[in-house]
């Protein structure tokens, strides 16, 4: 087992700038905005003027809230992330819940289900709570059949147009509970050879379904072990609750799959390096592993 500090280091059109006071600031393509960070417990290096640029984020409720606008900047545009290897497209825009459409921290994983998809060659790929799809553009660019599952209706439309956007055909959209879909895929004797999952802390099925991780997570793995298809494969596993280290993913994928699976495993931490001081910011957990290639 590998233990990694993983951080993209490719990005062009991403940048985190400063981090401090529970906010960072960060820059997509062109445009700069400021949003609530409940790690960045230090004090920012920039001074303030530098923070007041084209977006800001005001929590209002819980998990919501609006954006303040200081310029005339859309708050719709496109992003491209472009690598040695990948290159994918993004629609970003500006929601209420703070986030933007994609997860930068998440290029390393990207690259890692690409290459995957590419060495299995047409690997079918299921990836649950898959929001809008940067995953999933991986893995189709991979080479994969991608079956995409969110719950939110919205968002699998956001998803579709991503994959229009990078002229990908080879995606199946599917709005359903994650929990009650692989039940069902385990019935039918389904099988993957690979599973992309990136949990919420707590959330709802698109027929009011609870979840809560702490209590769920470890009965979806036992589900998804038996989907993963036994002689090869991979997984990859993301989780942004500060209550989860990458330790406790590792115990949960060691009770759930079988020993010659977890051979290649790595989990860790991502990372976001900032920009005024070369400083790390913590951007969730990860566990992943590959095994008959």
């Amino acid at each position: 087992m590998k233990y990694l500090l993983a951080t993209p280091k490719e990005w062009k059109n991403y940048e985190l700038l400063d981090s401090g006071n529970f906010q960072k600031l960060e820059r997509f393509g062109k445009v700069i905005l400021q949003r609530p960070e409940p790690q960045a417990v230090w004090a920012p290096k920039l001074p303030i003027e530098e923070w007041i640029k084209d977006f800001e984020f005001v929590q209002e409720k819980s998990h919501q809230g609006k954006w303040l606008s200081f310029s005339q900047k859309p708050t719709r545009w496109e992003l491209v992330y472009q690598s040695s290897k990948l290159k994918l497209s993004f629609h970003l825009s500006l929601t209420n819940f703070k986030h933007v459409g994609i997860f930068p921290e998440q290029a390393v994983n990207w690259e890692y289900i690409y290459e995957a998809c590419k060495d299995l060659y047409q690997p079918k790929v299921l990836n649950l709570f898959a929001y809008t799809g940067a995953a999933s553009l991986a893995a189709a660019k991979g080479g994969g059949e991608v079956y995409h599952l969110d719950s939110i209706k919205q968002v699998i439309n956001w998803a579709n147009e991503n994959a229009i956007l990078n002229g990908l055909k080879n995606l199946h959209w599917v709005v359903e509970d994650a929990m009650l879909f692989v039940k069902r895929e385990v019935k039918r004797k389904k099988n993957y050879e690979g599973i992309l999952l990136d949990p919420p802390s707590f959330g709802n099925g698109p027929k009011g379904e609870k979840w809560k991780l702490e209590e769920k997570i470890h009965e979806l793995m036992l589900y998804v072990a038996q989907l993963l298809n036994p002689k090869k494969g991979f997984l990859v596993l993301n989780c942004y609750s500060i209550g989860f280290s990458a330790i406790i993913l590792e115990s949960i994928l060691k009770t759930c799959f079988q020993p010659y699976q977890l051979q290649n495993l790595e989990i860790g931490e991502l990372l976001l390096l900032e920009k005024a001081r070369n400083i790390f910011l913590p951007a969730g957990v990860f566990a992943r592993f590959r095994y008959g290639f």
